[in-house]
């Protein structure tokens, strides 16, 4: 993951603060131009589908430093670099950007839609693990629905970059069928016979994975007892 997904990871721009901080507009491309350490220059640029580049270079020679994005590239200048450049991502992230719980629009959609639904805010219940939201019934204390922001080798060897997914309950013999499908596949890092991994990326609509959800929470529900008269 660079250095830009990562810092701007579950967050969408604001493009009027990106105005009012500096950023220019052509096209459909806002760019903003930092000097930082007395010898580098960064360009970073927002699209209009919240996509972020940034590159940075080396004003003695106008080429890119590339040991920034070299992970075997370490040491104290190359750290204070990255350090610097971070931070000065960090603070456009702070002022002109939105948070939101996850890094997909379909990810954030379907959270907002369990809200509506049953009232549920995701739980994130790992500090050193800020992508993974766990949704359970406060009733039961069950778990109808954990959401990750994971790598797709995790899912598919043949695939690169990352993929947001939501893992939920269903009945064993429908995960059987459902996975003969596209957007479904065996449940990563939980139980594959009674769980499995719905990938949102648009690939199944909104309709039908609250659909499935709603199944999943299903099986979290308290059953009530039945009082029969003697």
């Amino acid at each position: 993951m660079s250095i830009e997904s990562e810092i701007f990871l579950k967050y969408t721009p604001d493009f009027k603060k990106l105005i009012d901080y500096g950023f220019a507009k052509k096209s459909k491309v806002y760019t903003i131009e930092k000097f930082f350490l007395d010898g580098f220059r960064a360009v970073i640029k927002v699209y209009d589908d919240g996509k972020i580049k940034g590159i940075v270079y080396d004003t003695e020679n106008g080429d890119e430093y590339l040991p920034l994005r070299l992970e075997n590239q370490e040491g104290s200048f190359v750290g204070k670099v990255r350090e610097t450049y971070s931070t000065t991502l960090e603070e456009i992230r702070d002022k002109c950007f939105i948070k939101n719980y996850f890094a997909s629009n379909q990810g954030n959609r379907i959270s907002d839609l369990i809200c509506k639904k049953y009232g549920d805010k995701p739980i994130f219940m790992w500090e050193e693990y800020p992508t993974l939201g766990v949704f359970k019934n406060p009733e039961s204390d069950k778990w109808y629905g954990l959401m990750m922001y994971i790598p797709w080798a995790k899912l598919d060897v043949k695939r690169e970059g990352w993929i947001e997914v939501i893992n939920i309950k269903l009945d064993k013999e429908e995960i059987i069928e459902l996975l003969k499908k596209d957007g479904f596949y065996p449940a990563w890092h939980m139980n594959k016979k009674s769980w499995i991994t719905l990938i949102l990326d648009e690939t199944l609509s909104d309709k039908k994975i609250m659909e499935y959800i709603e199944e999943s929470h299903s099986y979290t529900v308290k059953k009530k007892k039945i009082s029969r008269k003697v």
